[in-house]
């Protein structure tokens, strides 16, 4: 099914399906903003835009539950240069953007901190396609991804192997830009292989969704990319990519290497 023109996100879905239909997993790839530095955000964004299909932009917190120590290492380190939710905005409505959908993946708390009332119209402004917001439910989402919508800007929804098929059907039914199908119960940054009980899971959530399906966690691999072929549209690479960040190589040689 083809999302609308006009839908919350629309760029997002457009992206991945286009090269899906290339017969290859778009790649989603994330970096902490501000990290390694705070100078290097713009350059590092446009690295990671020639390699990738679509772009998540980590707002740096003091507790993120979902991610595993390198994100969280990334995280620290942000934060210690002052970066906030507050400055990434603003350096994106002043910079030029890549071409490739850009979201911001944020825990609640610096949402909130920011103001859920100016925040839309700020991401909007700022060239923000979607968020992801890990630790707000699906059934407490409905104010932000309203007013989100208002704007154009997607709000992704995420399940897991063990979400139910009737949340799945909640899930799928409002989720907007893609449906973040996590590969495994914990955090992120495990290398884990993809075993065909998580495809079946993944065939499933790519049944029941209206938007593209992209899997996430433990991605760090080609082999990894090309084992999820033709069970999602698009694979996220998150931990993995901060380390190359991390380690000052080539980000965009990276990610090349992952298509499949």
């Amino acid at each position: 099914m083809n999302a609308q023109t006009n839908a919350p996100g629309a760029s997002i879905a457009a992206a991945i399906r286009a090269t899906a239909a290339r017969g290859s997993p778009a790649l989603v790839a994330y970096l902490t903003a501000g990290f390694p530095t705070r100078a290097g955000f713009a350059a590092q964004l446009q690295a990671v835009a020639a390699g990738a299909d679509v772009i998540e932009i980590g707002v740096p917190f003091t507790d993120p539950m979902a991610d595993g120590v390198t994100i969280q290492r990334s995280s620290a380190v942000a934060l210690s240069q002052g970066v906030s939710l507050a400055w990434i905005l603003d350096e994106l409505a002043g910079m030029t953007r890549p071409a490739a959908p850009l979201l911001l993946m944020s825990y609640l708390n610096p949402l909130l901190a920011y103001g859920l009332d100016r925040l839309p119209q700020a991401a909007a402004r700022a060239g923000v396609a979607g968020f992801i917001v890990p630790d707000m439910p699906v059934d407490e989402s409905d104010l932000l991804r309203e007013r989100l919508a208002a704007q154009g800007v997607a709000l992704v929804q995420m399940v897991t192997p063990v979400t139910t098929p009737e949340r799945l059907q909640q899930v799928c039914a409002v989720g907007t830009g893609f449906i973040y199908a996590v590969t495994m119960t914990g955090v992120t940054g495990a290398n884990a292989a993809v075993p065909a009980d998580v495809t079946d899971y993944l065939d499933r959530v790519r049944a029941a969704a209206k938007v593209p399906v992209c899997a996430g966690f433990g991605i760090r691999s080609r082999e990894q990319v090309a084992a999820l072929k033709g069970h999602v549209d698009g694979a996220i690479v998150g931990s993995a990519l901060v380390e190359v960040l991390e380690r000052g190589e080539d980000a965009t040689a990276f990610l090349q290497a992952l298509r499949a």
